[in-house]
């Protein structure tokens, strides 16, 4: 099975990876990379790898999208197989994978929502960052999202990279976003936005704000768009500053010039002309979000102030409140991971697999990586850092004899045994490989890098063409 290759050893350790995001992959690559001998199986729902690579970076940073070239390079290897379109947990259990394979590494991440808990968060016109952002990057299970923005202010809830991507997209010049990878229906719908002004709101203050500096330098320099913020949210800030670390420093230096400068003649007259604007809101909580005619139309923020300092600065309530009119919500506070399976053990309140360095507590050949292990939090890099840390923790297991790898197991043969009786057919990495050549001619034409399939149904049609 595989891509036609000559089948592999019996008595090679196989282990099985689930999620083929960056923590999957970057933990089939320190596996294969470290030992001659084993062989790694990655399964991922859909018929299409990556994980948030493809659906969660924002189409105007392709360059962070350079790690699928690595990635292509661990799904290439003679002793990794790819197999997209199985959903673990539905068309075959962990029970049945632990049978086949000596361990298993479970690395599906982030893909639930982390609810606000509000009244009115389920009208219409909120949505969560997660759906909105894979609308716009075509995500199949978000196609049918079609946010409306035909209103004049959005509100933004939560201040990290997502939020400030979310923004970027709601208000860059279509033209900007015309070379990217962004699906043409969300490109369609932005170059039709009446969205004019987007809030970006945090509970705690300037000194706390979770963005990384990259991400507000793009949102200070876009086009057609200017600052909006409220002086009096930079209060002692600037004195606050001489203890703390330096990437935190030169982000808030940034933000105080933003907020508090006047601005020299040439930004001052593009500031002028600008048609769009956002703006940071600090010390503000969610409480609300008002209707009328049964959908969102304003939201209610309860006003914090802060006690403490730095990164453990809690946000109190002062029992006042503002409300904000706007007709589009969306909520931008964190991923949040479900549990896979009755027999793995779930931490429901954090949201993570309880583990010790990546191996699953009280689960013998259960291995876990990226956001499912830690929570979803970091960049790419971090990811692939707590990968690599899982996949030492089971090569030292191989080592020590705690994992067994004595025994023979059949690996995918029976898996793929199982998913046929099942009707589920597999998606090989030479499938995935037929979808992106006519992602790329598709983009081709439009003067894209890509114009993505939608559906998992227009998927599977190409990889079997």
């Amino acid at each position: 099975i595989g891509c036609g290759r000559a089948s592999f050893s019996s008595s090679n350790p196989k282990i099985c990876v689930v999620g083929s995001g960056p923590a999957g992959f970057y933990t089939a690559q320190h596996l294969l990379k470290a030992r001659q001998d084993v062989e790694v199986d990655i399964y991922e729902r859909l018929p299409v790898p990556f994980g948030l690579v493809r659906f969660g970076v924002a189409p105007d940073h392709p360059e962070v999208k350079n790690v699928i070239n690595t990635f292509t390079q661990t799904a290439s290897h003679a002793r990794c197989n790819f197999y997209g379109n199985v959903n673990v947990g539905k068309d075959v259990s962990i029970d049945e994978l632990r049978r086949a394979y000596h361990a298993i590494v479970l690395s599906y991440g982030a893909e639930g929502n982390r609810s606000m808990g509000v009244p009115g968060e389920n009208l219409p016109g909120v949505y969560s960052a997660k759906d909105f952002v894979g609308w716009y990057n075509g995500l199949p299970s978000c196609r049918e999202l079609t946010p409306d923005l035909s209103c004049d202010t959005a509100v933004i809830l939560g201040q990290g990279n997502v939020a400030l991507d979310v923004a970027r997209i709601l208000l860059a010049p279509t033209k900007m976003l015309k070379s990217t990878d962004i699906t043409q229906p969300a490109l369609d719908a932005l170059a039709q936005s009446r969205v004019r002004r987007v809030l970006i709101v945090g509970r705690r203050g300037p000194l706390q704000i979770a963005c990384t500096i990259k991400e507000l330098r793009e949102m200070v320099n876009l086009p057609d768009c200017r600052p909006e913020m409220v002086a009096a949210d930079f209060e002692g800030v600037s004195e606050a500053l001489k203890d703390v670390p330096r990437p935190r420093k030169r982000l808030t230096e940034l933000m105080l010039k933003t907020a508090l400068e006047t601005p020299g003649e040439k930004e001052q007259e593009r500031r002028s002309k600008a048609s769009r604007s956002w703006g940071f809101r600090f010390f503000r909580s969610p409480v609300e979000v008002l209707a009328s005619g049964g959908r969102a139309a304003g939201i209610r923020l309860a006003v914090n102030r802060l006690e403490g300092s730095g990164d453990g600065a809690q946000a109190v309530l002062t029992g006042e409140v503002e409300d904000v009119p706007c007709g589009l919500v969306i909520s931008s506070i964190g991923y949040r991971s479900l549990p896979i399976d009755e027999s793995v053990p779930f931490d429901s309140r954090r949201a993570v697999i309880p583990n010790s360095m990546g191996r699953v507590q009280q689960a013998a050949g259960l291995y876990c990586s990226g956001w499912v292990k830690t929570g979803p939090t970091g960049v790419i890099a971090t990811t692939m850092n707590n990968s690599f840390d899982t996949a030492r923790s089971l090569l030292e297991d191989m080592d020590s004899g705690a994992l067994d790898v004595s025994s023979t197991r059949p690996g995918s043969q029976s898996i793929s045994a199982l998913l046929a009786e099942r009707g589920v057919k597999a998606v090989t990495f030479s499938g995935w490989e037929k979808i992106d050549d006519v992602e790329t001619r598709r983009g081709e034409v439009s003067g894209k890098p890509r114009e993505k399939l939608l559906t998992v149904q227009e998927m599977l049609q190409v990889a079997r063409s």
